[in-house]
């Protein structure tokens, strides 16, 4: 297997029909070659179809034309090998957190001794520190613990890939840095080629090792890539006192502006 080429996307496109005239091409020409190990965040104006390419890798979303390779297989529909946290964390409430991960890891793991099984989802739980909560109900957790279990339901599996769906979006900023400093841990210990969507420039470049910056919607597709240079593991601290820190956020604000400015540009042509 060429590790350079761990996840391929090629040529990805989304379209829905249109009953009055073309069909609508969500993504049009998604085009992107992922190594294993590597972190690479998403970034684009609402609505540019982010999320949209995250779902196809995930198996979850029909993909119109083009394909996805992963490890040199191309995928069909949803597996075990490719892990989604979502912004939210979706979790069975009758269930305890232990069961909630554990049910996953049950389904994957089924060829392996119960003790093991409970080995793996132990391990995952205290990973995202929830040791002391593993038999806490959802209602009992604030959203950030909840969150947690979310991620830990997501490494039990071991996938090859990580897709995180803005998975810090409805938290405060406090627990917004903490979570990620506990994925990019987890990160730098498994080496789970991971992919990330994200509104936030300063969450890009602190959790990442390139940046996809996407181009306005429809026919949303790779506008620009930026290479992140910090090495790792990471310091918020260290890496916030860098100019080259100031510098990435400089040129993704830069091009995020761009792309209002072509947004608004259509608008006016339109009404012209």
């Amino acid at each position: 297997m060429n590790k350079d080429k761990h996840l391929v996307i090629s040529q990805l496109v989304k379209a829905y029909p249109n009953p009055f005239g073309p069909d609508v091409r969500v993504v049009d020409g998604f085009d992107m070659t992922i190594k294993q190990g590597e972190v690479i965040a998403v970034i684009g104006h609402s609505g540019c179809g982010k999320s949209t390419v995250l779902t196809m890798v995930a198996g979850l979303n029909p993909i119109s034309e083009g394909g996805i390779f992963l490890g040199g297989k191309e995928i069909e529909g949803p597996g075990p090998d490719r892990a989604v946290v979502f912004q939210a964390p979706c979790l069975l409430p009758w269930q305890t957190s232990y069961q909630n991960v554990y049910m996953g890891v049950n389904q994957t793991y089924a060829h392996v001794s119960k003790k093991e099984r409970k080995q793996i989802t132990e391990y995952a739980l205290s990973s995202v520190g929830l040791a002391d909560s593993m038999h806490k109900y959802p209602r009992e957790m604030s959203g950030g613990m909840q969150q947690r279990v979310g991620i830990a339901r997501a490494i039990a599996l071991k996938p090859k890939v990580l897709l995180l769906d803005e998975p810090f979006g409805r938290l405060d900023s406090l627990t917004r840095m903490e979570l990620q400093d506990v994925i990019l841990d987890i990160l730098d210990k498994q080496k789970i080629t991971t992919m990330i969507i994200t509104h936030d420039p300063d969450e890009a470049i602190f959790m990442s090792d390139r940046i996809c910056m996407m181009t306005n919607g429809p026919g949303a597709k790779v506008g620009e890539i930026m290479e992140i240079d910090f090495e790792r593991p990471r310091s918020r601290e260290e890496i916030l006192e860098t100019d080259q820190f100031y510098e990435y956020r400089r040129r993704l604000l830069q091009f995020l502006d761009d792309c209002e400015h072509e947004k608004e540009e259509r608008k006016k042509s339109k009404i012209v």
